[in-house]
This record gives C-alpha cells, structure tokens and sequence, in this order.
C-alpha cells in the first residue's frame, strides 16, 4: 500500500512565537552594539561591535533557518528542506529514528534526529521544541518512523 508524502514543520503559531523571539533577540544585540558604540572611547571598540554585529547576522540566520526548517517523508527517503540547504537521505541510509534532549541554559530543549547507517546523526529539520510534553514532537516520531518501516518492508 502507497503512503502519501508527509510535511514535518512548525505550525504556524510556533513559527510566529520563534519569529518574535528572533526580532527581539537581534533587537537586543542591536540595542548593546549601539550602547557600545556610543558610550565608549576605547580605539578597539569597532572590533567589538563589530563582532556583536556578526554574531548578530549570524543567530538571525540560524534563527530562520530553524523557523522555515521543513522534512517532506517520501516513499523513496526525508528530504530535509531548510532556509539554506536541501539535503536528501534515502530510507536504506537510516538505522533509526530517536528524541535528543539538549540542556542550554537551564532549560531544556527536545528534537529529532535520524541516525544513520554510515556517518554522522542528522538533526531532523521542523521537529525542535522546548516543551517539556509535546504531543506534535510525538506525533511526528511517529510519522517518520511509520514511513521508514514502510519503506524497508518491516
């Protein structure tokens, strides 16, 4: 029996709280790189500045990467469709599925991660979360591990 292809991501309210996380996260920086700049006379203040500017880029990059992170479960592998990248990883590479839980800190954060047969674990693009019971996180296991038992014929 064929299965549809599946969409993993943020709905749209995760996507909106991560968006008004990011703006005032980068509004903070902005806000230090110009106290910074305007309150201090040491020569090598640019560099600092500076420096807080390209961390700034940097995390608002990563940021929206995370937000517009999405994984298409196809019969043939997960395509993970992110911000700044495609990647695919066909089914016969995957030796499993499993939840990571990260502390940063203090608090905790939960994501998927498709463990491959040779190589590295990948992240799993649109599954991050903070919340300590997330049913969505669940339910996206669930699907991605449906789809590869399928798929190997298990």
């Amino acid at each position: 029996m064929h299965m549809p292809d599946v969409w993993i991501g943020f709905n749209s309210v995760d996507r909106r709280k991560l968006w008004w996380r990011n703006v005032l996260g980068t509004l903070a920086l902005a806000v230090a790189m110009a106290a910074l700049g305007l309150t201090t006379h040491e020569p090598n203040k640019w560099w600092f500045a500076g420096g807080l500017g390209v961390l700034a880029v940097v995390a608002f990059v990563a940021t929206v990467n995370l937000i517009y992170g999405q994984t298409l479960l196809t019969t043939k592998g997960l395509e993970f469709r992110t911000f700044v990248s495609r990647r695919v990883i066909p089914w016969n590479e995957v030796a499993g599925v499993e939840s990571r839980q990260r502390v940063i800190q203090g608090r905790a954060f939960r994501d998927l991660r498709v463990v491959r047969v040779r190589g590295r674990s990948l992240t799993i693009p649109g599954t991050a979360t903070n919340r300590v019971v997330d049913a969505e996180l669940k339910r996206k296991q669930a699907a991605v591990q449906e789809h590869w038992s399928r798929a190997v014929g298990g």
